[in-house]
């Protein structure tokens, strides 16, 4: 069994060899050292009373992302807890908080599900309606989306600024499902994966306006069914 040094309670990594999944993990909350950061910090911190590793931000105008080591992710699925409140002075963010996959360094691309806490329960419909987002860094912003195809790319789900909470993505192929509080129905579906089949990293992702919070992060990677 091969142990990765990574900064979440819990990182389980599943590898297909000769059709069969073999499971690998560790209790990894003693460093940060196998987090490539670009343009972000991070600590092990107590959160909510839970040990978690904290992410914010190194200046305002890129995009923070923590991009874990020794991770070739494909298709299966991405299990984490997270908690995404505004830095103090950015009241008017919404807690930007998701994970990103498939990503690339050269030049950076990948796709990405990411969740607005500070929407979840909104007075206005339309601002409910942009609680959950699924993008692709650089071709498909949430704001391209939004114009071209408004509400094929987000939706509504429950959520609070800075509350733990459980998230759930599964890949196969070129569909892409949003799970979230643990839930059986997809709060979010994605058809068109804009990276499907192509392999990359997973990295934990937020806005510069926000102070995130990620634990109990499990990897399981298969091969793809759909299409």
């Amino acid at each position: 069994m091969k142990l990765f040094k990574f900064c979440a309670a819990m990182l389980v990594l599943t590898a297909i060899t000769n059709g069969q999944s073999s499971a690998q993990e560790a209790d990894l909350l003693s460093s940060t050292e196998n987090l490539d950061l670009v343009n972000a910090k991070a600590a092990l911190v107590k959160y909510q009373g839970k040990k978690a590793v904290n992410l914010t931000a190194i200046g305002r105008d890129q995009s923070p992302l923590a991009v874990i080591k020794n991770t070739d992710f494909t298709n299966g699925t991405i299990e984490v807890e997270l908690a995404g409140k505004n830095v103090p002075g950015q009241e008017r963010g919404r807690g930007f908080i998701g994970i990103a996959f498939h990503v690339e360094r050269q030049p950076l691309n990948y796709d990405c599900f990411y969740l607005r806490p500070a929407n979840g329960r909104e007075a206005d419909q339309v601002r409910r309606n942009h609680s959950c987002q699924y993008m692709h860094h650089p071709d498909l912003p949430f704001f391209k989306s939004r114009k071209e195809t408004p509400g094929k790319y987000e939706s509504y789900v429950d959520l609070e600024l800075g509350a733990w909470t459980k998230v759930k993505i599964h890949v196969d192929g070129s569909v892409a499902k949003l799970f979230v509080h643990g839930a059986d129905q997809p709060c979010l579906i994605v058809n068109d994966l804009k990276k499907a089949g192509k392999g990359g990293s997973i990295a934990l992702w937020i806005e510069a306006t926000t102070d995130a919070y990620f634990r109990n992060l499990r990897v399981v990677a298969d091969k793809p069914t759909g299409k």
